[in-house]
């Protein structure tokens, strides 16, 4: 397999991580997951958007502009001969000597990039069957606005979801759901879609942005607010969203059926249009 590291496409056995990358202690750094449709980086402008949002949000200098970044990225899935996939690629503020909690001055220390893609096609059976999900609190940090490589509070979530038998867990603050432990929530209530606005509560979705815009196209009625707990047994319809699994149902929350315990009908709609928007 060959990978991107900083500018370079290499064999992944020759990228080595030191000990002293920032990455590697702190966590310190962000990073991007991208779909890869008929070899093409879909949504990419979005995603280098948000890179530079989450790196201007912890003073994290990008060791080169977005424009190169995105090319390189489409050398490495062309020279891969990525047709349908993934790629992840993520940036550390780089290595510092002697370990120090205190950022480096700025020009003291070089970010590196590394990023890989790899084959992986539409989930098809977990798009038409859904997902079962378990309400637990939210108890990530409160900058879920940045695409941080510290992701430990999601996958202590995701753990005990799957610990108590559900394959997601819905998280809530004070009582009103933020979103799932990789993606964003939505759930469709009175035949109104809801979804909790951006903020440091929660991660400005890529798909999220698409499903605004195939909203206004199908004129789906659209509530960016929170919602309570108190108003689960309202839910008509439940799905998550993320570059990944793109559109996925939530069938039932807590061993309840959510509507009739299939994919419902705004959340057909919207999957149909976003995989048609991507052959667009």
């Amino acid at each position: 397999m060959k990978v991107l590291w900083n500018q370079d496409i290499v064999e992944r056995e020759q990228v080595k991580v030191d000990i002293e990358d920032r990455g590697y202690q702190y966590g310190d750094g962000i990073y991007e997951v991208i779909r890869v449709y008929d070899g093409h980086c879909y949504m990419l402008a979005e995603h280098m958007e948000r890179l530079i949002a989450s790196a201007k949000k912890i003073k994290l200098t990008l060791p080169y502009d977005a424009e190169r970044i995105a090319e390189n990225l489409k050398k490495m899935i062309a020279v891969e001969e990525i047709n349908n996939g993934e790629i992840y690629m993520q940036i550390t503020r780089g290595v510092y000597s002697p370990r120090n909690h205190q950022f480096p001055t700025a020009g003291t220390v070089q970010a590196v990039l590394t990023a890989n893609a790899i084959p992986f096609e539409r989930p098809l059976d977990m798009q038409q069957n859904g997902l079962s999900a378990t309400v637990i609190p939210d108890q990530r940090w409160l900058h879920c606005d940045i695409k941080s490589l510290s992701l430990l509070g999601n996958l202590l979530s995701l753990d005990e979801a799957i610990e108590k038998g559900f394959d997601d867990a819905l998280l809530h603050r004070d009582g009103f759901f933020t979103e799932a432990s990789a993606s964003n929530l939505w759930f469709v209530i009175d035949g109104k879609l809801y979804t909790h606005p951006d903020g440091p509560l929660v991660l400005p979705g890529i798909t999220k942005i698409k499903v605004r815009q195939l909203c206004a196209e199908l004129a789906i009625s659209l509530v960016e607010e929170a919602v309570p707990i108190s108003r689960l047994g309202e839910v008509q319809e439940c799905f998550l969203t993320n570059s990944v699994w793109e559109i996925v149902p939530v069938v039932s929350i807590d061993g309840n059926l959510v509507g009739q315990g299939e994919k419902g009908p705004i959340t057909a709609r919207l999957q149909q249009a976003y995989i048609d928007a991507i052959s667009k």
